[in-house]
């Protein structure tokens, strides 16, 4: 701001009516520059006297013009000067790419206000200009400079339908708007217009039948459907809207068209579920032909209670066991990760990938990057579960956990290698569970155990012990080291008890790292005697009358980390352990990883190394695959392409699939097969009952009776709550949820972590759902409840009083556990 250095006067804007956030200003007077303030109707203003030396003066502009104009359109520009004290020249100019549009030139010695059209100028994309004022006299100078987004409206109307994405179920029918904005200064006629489509039927609504309708100068509508879902899976529903000459009556003029931007066409995708509950079968072979090929079979078959139209399958190639889990780095388990160690379940696996991939000297620029975000973000995630002693809990607050400790501490010091990790963090954790350590050499159990299947069988100490000093060798501590040492002795003094199966495993892997090979031998003796061995595969189960397949992963993980950590290895030692990762690969979900957090963790530990162990350079396999109608599915594998994901849908859902491998490099294979079974309401261990209680809200009562399992109590237990197609939490309820320790939402779905179940204390929860759009046919939806680490312990509940509830717009939900 330039000009005689005078205040003049006091000044003052009065603001009257709604402010139009569409509008900047531009203000400007001697000694006070341009001050920016958004337009409204009715502004006025006000400059009283404000003597200095004899001196009065005050020279007051004002200049507004929309913030974001149409390209093309005619935009409207307000100007005013305000009681000049001598002759001034006021020019307003749009500048683009050093190009200057005098909107206006205006020399007035006279106050004066003026409003006027002015052409804005056309663009193909949205384009910043500014937009200049400058007030020139003999004594004065101002110029001031704000910027305006010019934006081609290529439509003149557009169409936004109320939500992007709905998920309802099958058979289910719901109600599509789509609403038309016209952002001309006209009146104009708009016929609206859903694509046609096999997938699904649109049905106007009963009130709303005309396709057309007069929409004038910022105006709207909002037109609906019924729509139908015939197909389940993702839909991409368009709606399409076009300004129409019409001889009809629209607002109080000839009806206008413009010459651009007359149609406008939105699509919105859309995703129907089917009915019932997901299941999934995965068949998983590692095939290494060395001269004949090698072939497989696997008759696929669909429960007879399978809802109609869910089932599909498809089938993946790799030429490397890794490969699978690479490319789901961020999905290795669909299960929730909400606590300090399932994050760490998301940060732990690609370590191990990485290391292999270094190793192997397969590593690139694009999977480094991909890996290192994953890793970073899970690094930053994990230290709001850090406490500020420096261990680890479960949910970032309460009293720290030494196993967890562990866990993170072992990871943290791999990932060292590939992103940056605060070295007194890992010091501070390190000593903190170095305090731990008892006078006679194992480590206390502070914080919850989540899985209890860590305590084994001989105490909660050796086995926790064992862990806590395999993570501290796996960061190469010596095994002089005081801490390592008095560790060993109290595991070493353990050992003659293998009478619990995983905690004889651990301790063969941590005595394995400590190099005591008597000790190592001793226990894998033990270990071979009692295996299960069948059809050349080989695992461990923790007994003969318990299975769990979480924990048979687990065990045969930790033999497996065993056999291959050793200083020295023979053939047979490589070929003991091809059997076990056999075993392994067979238990591999569709994504790569396994049941649960800790069995995923280790077996892609083992295998990554068993994988390191025997990587070589050479060869390339031809992989025939045979449906049952007669389809037949080729891949190539060579060392280009080994980590490619090699994918394809087949058509045969049910019948005989044959696999062969040809050549002279291992192939890993998969089929997966998806389908939809009505909600099962049995389990072993846990149950549920539903008692509704129904007034202006309808309150649903779920109590969830007492574990029935033979231990104490449940590991962590997740409650996983479906809303219904159209409904959504209540903010505001899920904040007072109680008794859990801790609340997510992922998609449709309300997460509940409870810390564990007890037969003796019963609890309620009560969460608020709110209606957000009208569904007729509503399905029920489902109540999930399982152990986290064994999912096999699982219970579905489809509260059946729900369906009916779309005339609602508030319903209460109340959750009993016991």
């Amino acid at each position: 701001m330039q000009g005689l250095q005078c205040p003049g006067k006091n000044f003052e804007i009065v603001l009257l009516g709604l402010s139009l956030s569409l509008h900047v200003g531009i203000l400007g007077h001697n000694g006070l520059g341009g001050l920016f303030f958004s337009f409204s109707h009715g502004s006025s203003w006000r400059c009283s006297d404000f003597p200095v030396a004899g001196c009065v003066l005050c020279r007051v502009y004002m200049v507004a013009i929309p913030a974001v104009i149409q390209a093309g359109s005619e935009a409207k520009l307000c100007a005013s000067l305000l009681q000049p004290n001598e002759t001034l020249v006021m020019t307003i100019s749009l500048m683009a790419d050093g190009q200057n549009k005098t909107l206006l030139h205006e020399t007035s010695d006279q106050e004066f206000h003026r409003c006027f059209q002015f052409q804005a100028p056309h663009v193909k994309s949205d384009e910043v200009q500014n937009f200049k004022v400058e007030v020139r006299g003999v004594t004065f100078l101002s110029t001031e400079e704000r910027r305006v987004m010019i934006k081609p409206y290529g439509p003149m109307t557009f169409i936004q339908t109320d939500k992007p994405i709905y998920n309802p179920g099958q058979t289910e029918h719901f109600e599509l708007k789509a609403t038309v904005f016209n952002y001309l200064s006209k009146c104009i006629m708009v016929s609206v217009t859903p694509a046609l489509s096999s997938d699904y039927t649109l049905t106007p609504v009963r009130d709303v039948q005309d396709s057309s309708s007069c929409l004038c100068a910022n105006g709207r509508k909002t037109f609906s459907w019924t729509m139908a879902p015939s197909v389940l899976g993702v839909l991409n529903v368009s709606v399409s809207a076009a300004a129409v000459q019409s001889h009809a009556a629209c607002g109080n003029g000839v009806v206008n068209v413009p010459e651009r931007g007359r149609v406008d066409t939105v699509t919105r995708s859309l995703l129907v579920k089917a009915e019932g509950t997901e299941k999934s079968h995965t068949y998983n072979w590692l095939l290494c032909p060395t001269g004949e090929a090698l072939t497989e079979e696997v008759e696929v078959q669909l429960p007879q209670n399978v809802v109609d139209g869910s089932a599909r399958i498809s089938l993946s190639v790799l030429g490397d066991i890794l490969g699978r889990a690479l490319n789901n780095l961020d999905g290795l388990l669909q299960m929730p990760y909400g606590c300090g160690e399932q994050n760490m379940a998301l940060l732990s696996p690609n370590i191990y990938i990485l290391e292999y991939l270094r190793n192997t000297k397969q590593l690139t620029p694009a999977i480094l990057d991909k890996a290192t975000k994953f890793l970073t973000s899970g690094y930053q995630r994990q230290l709001n579960y850090k406490n500020a002693d420096g261990a680890y809990s479960t949910f970032g607050q309460g009293l720290g956990n030494t196993w967890l400790t562990a866990f993170v501490l072992r990871s943290f010091g791999k990932a060292q290698s590939f992103i940056y990790v605060d070295p007194a963090t890992m010091e501070q954790s390190k000593t903190w569970l170095e305090r731990q350590q008892g006078k006679h050499g194992c480590f206390r159990t502070l914080g919850k155990l989540l899985n209890n299947r860590m305590k084994g069988g001989v105490t909660d100490e050796v086995t926790l012990t064992a862990y806590i000093t395999a993570s501290m060798l796996e960061l190469n501590m010596s095994v002089s080291d005081p801490v390592v040492d008095h560790s060993l002795s109290c595991l070493k003094n353990s050992t003659s008890d293998m009478s619990n199966t995983y905690a004889t495993a651990l301790l063969a892997y941590t005595f394995t790292l400590a190099g005591d090979m008597e000790t190592r031998a001793r226990l894998l003796q033990h270990l071979d005697t009692i295996s299960f061995q069948e059809g050349g595969l080989l695992h461990w189960s923790q007994s003969s009358s318990e299975t769990s397949p979480s924990l048979e992963v687990e065990i045969s993980s930790y033999v497996l980390l065993a056999s291959l950590s050793a200083s020295s290895r023979s053939t047979s030692d490589l070929g003991y352990a091809s059997r076990i990762v056999r075993w392994l690969v067979r238990q591999q979900n569709a994504y790569g990883g396994f049941s649960s957090t800790q069995d995923t963790v280790v077996a892609l530990q083992a295998l990554a190394l068993y994988s390191t162990r025997v990587f070589s350079r050479g060869g390339a396999s031809t992989v025939t695959v045979r449906s049952p109608s007669g389809e037949r599915c080729l891949f190539h594998v060579n060392q280009n392409n080994k980590l490619l994901y090699q994918e394809r849908a087949l058509q045969d859902t049910e019948g005989k699939y044959s696999v062969e491998v040809k050549g002279s490099a291992c192939a890993s294979v998969q089929v997966v097969l998806h389908y939809n079974v009505p909600t099962p309401t049995r389990s072993t261990t846990l149950s549920i009952q539903v008692t509704p209680e129904v007034d202006c809200n309808i309150n649903v009562i779920i109590p969830v009776y007492r574990y029935h399992g033979k231990e104490l109590t449940t590991n962590m237990i997740i409650v996983d709550l479906k809303m219904l197609s159209g409904f959504s939490p209540d903010p505001d309820s899920l904040g007072r949820v109680s008794q859990v320790d801790r609340v997510d939402i992922k998609d449709d779905h309300v997460l509940m972590y409870l810390t564990e179940l007890t037969s003796l204390f019963p609890f309620h929860i009560t969460l608020d759902i709110i209606q957000e759009l009208p569904v007729q046919n509503l399905k029920p939806a489902v109540v999930k409840i399982y152990d986290y680490y064994q999912p096999s312990k699982l219970l579905f509940l489809p509260p059946p009083l729900l369906r009916n509830l779309f005339s609602f717009t508030q319903t209460n939900l109340s959750y009993g556990y016991r």
